[in-house]
């Protein structure tokens, strides 16, 4: 029997022209899918912006880019405190994690390590742009954007692009709208051979570059993958 609870997350990261700098993120948003009635639906959401701590001030292309200020993240908590307000909305009860692509699972998995945060709650982690493409026999090469999946799914985009909230609402309406076609699986941080490599984070013509490499600078035994 799968769960009940889907978590649909999106992340906003600080946006890093030059090879070398780091990625940070700065907002989590999510939509949490239930069963209402024997129907998926988005029946709660969580919003959050995280303050940078490696570089605690975001350049003018991170705010052009995602519409998140200084002071937006200077009242914020950092990194572990909002995981835990995170974890504790996701709830106990067994869930699937989603999101759009793979590279926001690679960027949450490795800030979470080097700042030695549990990931021990990153399971049943599923890509939805993956199963979308498999659902409609689209080849490897055609990895289909959110907006476009909107589009082709004849859903309206609501709210702001590059907005983690907004991103991941979006996303959720992808989810229900193809519900009983997808296949989700069950999963944990320790199947996932790739995240082990240096990951590259591209959003059109903006390069981040997450905590791979940094993460090697603080070991934390205590902390599988």
């Amino acid at each position: 029997m799968l769960p009940l609870t889907y978590i649909v997350y999106d992340l906003e990261m600080t946006v890093r022209r030059k090879k070398g700098q780091v990625a940070e993120i700065i907002e989590i948003g999510a939509a949490k899918v239930g069963l209402v009635d024997g129907a998926p639906a988005i029946i709660d959401t969580f919003q959050s912006f995280v303050r940078p701590v490696v570089v605690p001030q975001l350049s003018e292309d991170t705010t052009s880019f995602t519409g998140i200020t200084q002071e937006d993240v200077d009242g914020a908590d950092t990194l572990s405190g909002v995981i835990a307000k995170f974890v504790e909305w996701i709830g106990s009860e067994e869930y699937f994690l989603c999101a759009w692509g793979p590279d926001d699972q690679r960027q949450l998995v490795n800030e979470c390590r080097m700042h030695r945060i549990q990931t021990d709650w990153i399971v049943n982690h599923n890509n939805l742009q993956k199963m979308l493409s498999k659902t409609f026999k689209l080849e490897k090469h055609q990895q289909m954007g959110l907006k476009n999946a909107l589009e082709m799914l004849e859903i309206p985009f609501v709210g702001s692009h590059h907005r983690a909230i907004d991103d991941a609402v979006n996303t959720a309406r992808i989810l229900v709208k193809l519900f009983d076609r997808l296949q989700f699986r069950r999963n944990k941080l320790s199947d996932e051979a790739k995240l082990e490599t240096e990951i590259v984070y591209k959003t059109d013509h903006f390069e981040n570059l997450p905590f791979a490499n940094l993460a090697k600078l603080f070991p934390d035994k205590r902390i599988t993958p």
